[in-house]
C-alpha cells in the first residue's frame, strides 16, 4: 500500500549530521559506526528504505531555531544564520530533485500525477519503482528573517509552515513554553493566507494554538503529533485542539518517537515496551475522537534527533511502515479506512492545500 509521510527531517540529518540519506540505512549504520554525537542514532531512513516501503510522498523539513540559546547546527546566534542554515537545507532538496533523487512537488496537479504513476507501477508491477515526492515544509519559522519574507521561500518550492518549535520562538511559543504568538507571528500568519499556505500547528505551545486557531481562517494540520490522553504532555495534543483540526477537516500524523509515544519514557527505558501497536493506539484515538477515520494518518518523524533506539521496538527501518496496516486490520479497521491513514488523508489535504 501507498505511504505518505509528512515529516522527516532529511536535509537537517544530511548538513548538519552528515548523513547520506541517498543510502539505505543499515549501509548508513555502517558507515557512521562509532560516531559519538548528539541528536545522532542508529539511522532508519534512506531514500531506497522509502522505496522499498512504498512510501511515496514525504514532506521534508527545513529546521533552524533562533531562540537565543544557541546551540550548535540547531539553534543560531542570529536569524541571519538561521536563514542560511534553512536556505541549505531548501537548496539540498532541490539538488536531491535535480539528480532524479527525489521529485519536489509544489502543486496539487504535480502531486496527483506523481501518485498516479506509483499506482500504475503498483497495478502493472513494472521494474523499477519511482522516486519518493517530496513536499517541503518549514518547521518552526525562525528561518525567515521577517514574515514578508515568506513569499520568496514559497516561490522558491517551500508549500508548508510551522510556527515554532522548543521554547519561544522568534514567530510564536513551542513545546514546553507558555508564550503565544508574537507580533512577529501574527503578522506571518496574515502572509500565509495571501499565499493561502497552510498552517502546521505541530510544536505550538498552547497559548500559541488558541490564538492561532482562532486569527487564522486557512487550512490548519498537525504534521507530527501524538495524543495528550494518552501521553500526559504538553507536547502532545488535548482532546479539545485535537477536535479543532478534526472541525476544519484538518489531519493529525502520528509521531513514532518513544517519548511521544509512552508515558513517563526515559532514555534509559529504550524501546522497551513501545511497538508498532503503540503507534496504532494514538492512530485510533484520533479515530474515535472524530468517529471516522479521516483524520488520522502518519508523521514518523523517525530519525529526527533520535534512531532506531528511541523507535518501536518492531520498526527496523522506515519501509516498515508498512506493519500499520497490517495492525490496524487486526484491530478491524476496513480497507479504506487503512488506506485513508496509510496515504489517503494527507492526498486529500494536499491537493487541496497546494497551488
Amino acid at each position: 500500500m501507498l505511504i505518505i509521510d509528512a515529516h522527516l527531517d532529511l536535509a537537517w540529518n544530511a548538513l548538519h549530521n552528515d548523513r547520506d540519506v541517498t543510502r539505505a540505512a543499515h549501509d548508513i549504520r555502517v558507515q557512521e559506526n562509532g560516531i559519538q554525537a548528539p541528536n545522532r542514532g542508529l539511522a532508519t531512513v534512506g531514500v531506497p528504505d522509502l522505496r522499498r516501503g512504498r512510501v511515496a510522498v514525504v514532506v521534508g523539513t527545513v529546521f533552524a531555531r533562533c531562540t537565543g540559546k544557541p546551540a550548535a547546527d540547531l539553534d543560531f546566534h542570529t536569524p541571519q544564520h538561521c536563514h542560511a542554515a534553512g536556505r541549505g537545507q531548501l537548496e539540498f532538496y532541490r539538488a536531491l530533485d535535480e539528480a532524479g533523487i527525489v521529485r519536489m512537488i509544489t502543486t496539487a496537479a504535480s502531486l496527483a500525477e506523481h501518485l498516479a504513476r506509483w499506482r500504475r507501477q503498483e497495478a502493472e508491477v513494472t521494474a523499477e519503482t519511482p522516486v519518493p515526492g517530496l513536499i517541503v515544509s518549514i518547521e518552526g519559522a525562525d528561518p525567515l528573517t521577517g514574515p514578508e519574507a515568506l513569499n520568496d521561500w514559497h516561490a522558491a518550492g517551500v508549500r508548508l509552515l510551522g510556527l515554532a518549535h522548543y521554547g519561544l520562538c522568534r514567530y510564536a511559543g513551542g513545546t514546553n513554553s507558555k508564550d503565544g504568538l508574537t507580533d512577529r507571528g501574527r503578522r506571518l500568519l496574515k502572509v500565509m493566507a495571501e499565499l493561502n499556505m497552510p498552517l502546521d500547528l505541530s510544536h505550538t505551545s498552547d497559548p500559541s494554538f488558541d490564538e492561532a486557531v482562532q486569527s487564522f481562517d486557512g487550512a490548519i494540520f498537525a504534521s507530527h503529533n501524538n495524543c495528550r490522553t494518552l501521553v500526559p504532555q504538553q507536547r502532545q495534543f488535548a482532546n479539545d485542539q485535537l477536535q479543532t483540526i478534526i472541525d476544519r477537516d484538518g489531519v493529525v500524523g502520528t509521531v513514532f518517537d518513544c517519548w511521544m509515544l509512552k508515558p513517563d519514557w526515559t532514555r534509559q527505558d529504550g524501546n522497551n515496551g513501545v511497538t508498532l501497536d503503540t503507534v496504532a493506539d494514538h492512530i485510533d484515538h484520533v479515530c474515535q475522537l472524530a468517529g471516522n477515520s479521516r483524520h488520522a494518518a502518519i508523521g514518523s518523524d523517525l530519525d529526527g534527533g533520535f534512531g532506531q533506539e528511541q523507535s518501536p521496538a518492531d520498526l527496523d527501518t522506515i519501509a516498515d511502515l508498512q506493519k500499520i496496516g497490517g495492525i490496524l486490520d487486526r484491530r478491524g479497521y476496513a480497507g479504506e479506512d487503512i488506506a485513508n491513514i496509510m496515504h489517503g488523508n494527507w492526498e486529500r489535504l494536499f491537493l487541496r492545500v497546494l497551488p
